[in-house]
């Protein structure tokens, strides 16, 4: 994912070359765009501590969009001079990091308060438990199953599938319920997650729960305490 691509607006609007400087709330605005942009860069390179703030690519790119259609809402800007300010904020924080001392400590003062900005302008998704991340990747296996076959995509899926149904029912074993019960409990959760899952997709919805944090159950178990918070 490039940086670029959390930069994108929809929407267009004249230029006007008769523009007052933005406010003290809006350059905080841009500023934490930009830093939400370069970690959820990081996160996906795999740079490590990136890693310790909650996945951002998708809760960060939405956040972009709002903070430009509001700023160019209220300051008669254009969608490419809001563009060029994120840019511009990409670029001041990335010098200020190279210049710190401690780079990581500099990204981390500045995530705390955009981190609280993000939460209230675009609240995280319910995460789903273990048992419905279970149903949920199995679904989603047999759906590229269905449609591709045995690819590599439907192998990955297979295998996440199997290691959070190991996992669910480890937990239940542990709950005291015996395999049959476990067996009722998983199957229900995957007729509850694609009657929902349908239903929502007649109405033109996508699911409302956090689908990434399935993946973030799934990672090995020394790994899972980077992404829990």
């Amino acid at each position: 994912m490039k940086i670029l691509a959390l930069l994108t607006l929809a929407l267009t609007q004249p230029a006007n070359s008769q523009l007052e400087p933005l406010s003290t709330d809006q350059q905080q605005a841009l500023a934490c765009v930009a830093v939400l942009a370069i970690v959820a860069s990081e996160q996906e390179r795999g740079v490590t501590t990136a890693l310790d703030y909650p996945l951002l690519a998708e809760r960060g790119a939405t956040y972009a969009g709002l903070v430009g259609q509001q700023i160019m809402e209220d300051s008669g800007r254009s969608k490419e001079q809001v563009r060029d300010a994120m840019i511009a904020a990409v670029a001041e924080r990335q010098a200020l990091a190279q210049q710190a001392a401690d780079p990581d400590e500099t990204v981390g003062d500045e995530m705390a308060g955009c981190l609280a900005m993000l939460d209230a302008a675009v609240p995280p998704r319910p995460k789903p438990d273990l048992t419905q991340c279970a149903g949920m990747l199995q679904l989603a296996y047999e759906e590229v199953y269905n449609r591709e076959g045995l690819s590599k995509t439907a192998q990955d899926l297979k295998t996440l599938a199997t290691v959070l149904d190991s996992r669910a029912r480890n937990k239940m074993r542990a709950e005291g319920l015996s395999g049959q019960e476990s067996d009722i409990m998983l199957t229900r959760s995957r007729e509850a997650m694609l009657a929902d899952a349908r239903e929502r997709e007649s109405s033109g919805q996508g699911s409302n729960l956090d689908f990434e944090h399935c993946f973030t159950l799934a990672a090995p178990e020394d790994k899972q305490r980077k992404y829990e918070h």
